[in-house]
C-alpha cells in the first residue's frame, strides 16, 4: 500500500520510518527542507539491509502538487501537522488539488469539533476525512504507536494495513464516526496532565521529606511491580538517573507541545468537562499548575514539582523544557 504523508516533524519523521519498515510504500513531504534532511539523515544510519528496502520504499515530493501526481487513485494521505490554523490552511490547499473519493487523515492533536467541521467542509467535495489520534510520544511513533480513529467503517477497513504498520500489535482502534479519535484522544491527554501531575507532587514530598531518599532508587522499586508502574514513571526514572536533581530541566512546565502557556488538550478536556456538567478537579488543577508553574520559584519544592513533569515531556515527546 502506498500513501502520502505530510509533516516530518519529531513525530511524523519517525512514523514514516515505522511505516517504511514494516512495507508501506510512503511520498513524503514537509513545508521546510530540514526534516527531509533529518529524514535521509536517520535512515543513512541504519543497517544497509534495512536502508535498501526504505530507500525503495520511500518518495520525496517537491510540493503539494508533486505529493498528489505521485499517488494512485484514489489516494490516501497521512497529516502530521501542528494543530490550529496550520491543519485548515493545508487541508484547504489539498482540497483543491485532490479528487473525489481521496482520503484525508488527521494523525494530530486537533480538537473534535474542528475536525467535525473540517469534516464538513471536506465531504461537500467528495473528500473523505478521519481523525487518528496518536499516542506513545517519539518512541511510540518509532517502535509502534496507539491510535484512536474516527470516520467511516469503511475508510476504516481501506486503511487497517496502515494502522497496522504505525501501531504497536493490537493497539489501534475504530471508535465512532469522524471525530471519535480526537475526542478520545483529548480525553486521554487529559488523563496524562492528571497522572503527571501526581508522579510530580509524590517526587516532590520524597525530596522534601526528612529521610534522605535516593529518589532514582525509589522510582526503579515504583516501576517494578507496584501498582503505580508505569510508562511514566519509567521515564521518570530515566531522567532521574541522569541528574537526581532535574538540574537542566526548567520548572516551567509548558503544554500543547510547547514551552509556555499554550492551550491544549488538558484545557480542551476541562472545558469540555464543565459542558457536561462532570467535575474534574485532577485533571483542572493539573492545568492550572501548568499554566502557573512559571510563578513557581525553580529551587522550591513546587518548582522541583514541575521539573518532574516537564521532565516527563522531555522523555516521552522531547518538548522544549531543556535549559541547553
Amino acid at each position: 500500500m502506498k500513501i502520502g504523508y505530510i509533516g516530518l516533524g519529531r513525530m511524523g519523521k519517525n512514523m514514516v520510518l515505522r511505516l517504511l519498515e514494516q512495507g508501506i510504500e510512503v511520498v513524503a513531504w514537509n513545508r521546510s527542507p530540514e526534516p527531509i534532511e533529518n529524514l535521509k539523515f536517520e535512515i543513512s544510519n541504519l543497517n544497509s539491509n534495512l536502508k535498501f528496502k526504505i530507500k525503495n520504499s520511500l518518495t520525496i515530493a517537491e510540493s503539494l502538487d508533486d505529493l498528489v501526481k505521485k499517488l494512485d487513485k484514489p489516494r490516501t494521505i497521512w497529516l502530521m501537522v501542528t494543530a490550529g490554523p496550520a491543519i485548515d490552511e493545508l487541508l484547504a490547499q489539498l482540497a483543491d488539488k485532490l479528487d473525489k473519493g481521496d482520503l484525508i487523515i488527521d494523525g494530530g492533536n486537533s480538537f473534535y469539533k474542528d475536525t467535525i467541521r473540517r469534516n464538513e467542509m471536506l465531504s461537500k467535495k467528495g473528500i473523505h476525512f478521519m481523525d487518528a489520534g496518536t499516542s506513545g510520544g517519539i518512541e511510540g511513533a518509532r517502535t509502534g504507536a496507539c491510535i484512536m480513529v474516527g470516520g467511516a467503517e469503511e475508510d476504516f477497513e481501506k486503511i487497517e494495513p496502515v494502522l497496522k504498520a504505525a501501531a504497536m500489535p493490537g493497539a489501534f482502534a475504530y471508535l465512532g464516526p469522524v471525530g471519535a479519535g480526537h475526542f478520545a484522544k483529548t480525553i486521554h491527554n487529559g488523563i496524562e496532565y492528571g497522572m503527571m501531575e501526581a508522579i510530580g507532587e509524590g517526587a516532590a514530598m520524597l525530596k522534601n521529606s526528612q529521610f534522605e531518599y535516593d529518589l532514582r532508587e525509589v522510582f526503579r522499586i515504583y516501576n517494578t511491580g507496584s501498582i503505580i508502574e508505569s510508562r511514566l514513571v519509567g521515564w521518570t526514572l530515566a531522567e532521574l538517573k541522569n541528574d537526581p536533581e532535574l538540574a537542566d530541566i526548567s520548572s516551567v512546565i509548558g503544554s500543547a507541545g510547547g514551552a509556555g502557556k499554550n492551550k491544549g488538550e488538558g484545557h480542551w478536556t476541562v472545558e469540555l468537562a464543565h459542558e457536561m456538567g462532570i467535575d474534574v478537579p485532577v485533571i483542572e488543577n493539573s492545568v492550572r499548575v501548568r499554566d502557573n508553574s512559571d510563578q513557581d520559584a525553580e529551587d522550591s519544592p513546587n518548582g522541583f514539582r514541575n521539573k518532574v513533569v516537564a521532565a516527563m515531556r522531555w522523555q516521552f515527546g522531547r518538548h522544549p523544557v531543556k535549559k541547553s
